[in-house]
């Protein structure tokens, strides 16, 4: 199977910096799309970046401009770096790995989560 393991949260400022970094181990295919996905107390999870093999990069709105998503195809490694970070951007950051199976259904796989907290 598939293991993600994050690292890089904390605490930060508003207008501050962060970079979350995620390593995937196991199974992986060249053709997995890495991402990061945030969840907010009381809020659904919800897609923050997503970066193909190929390195073609979706970011979500509110973030564009400030966050950009990188992959290493040969560290099997993706990062976030979040830059001007507001407070509604606390949250718990989960790395995601998504591939479709041969039979067309989607297969997720999760790390354990990395808390991202903006506050003066």
């Amino acid at each position: 199977q598939v293991k993600l393991v994050e690292s890089g949260g904390g605490l930060v400022q508003p207008g501050g910096s962060l970079r979350l970094s995620c390593a995937a181990s196991g199974n992986i295919f060249s053709s997995d799309v890495l991402g990061w996905y945030r969840q907010a107390a009381g809020n659904p999870r919800e897609v923050v970046a997503q970066i193909d093999s190929g390195g073609t990069p979706w970011l979500e709105s509110s973030v564009k401009g400030r966050f950009t998503i990188s992959r290493d195809n040969a560290k099997n490694e993706v990062s976030l770096q979040m830059y001007s970070l507001k407070p509604e951007d606390t949250a718990v950051y989960y790395c995601n790995l998504w591939r479709r199976d041969i039979g067309g259904s989607n297969i997720n796989f999760w790390g354990q989560g990395t808390q991202v907290t903006v506050s003066s």
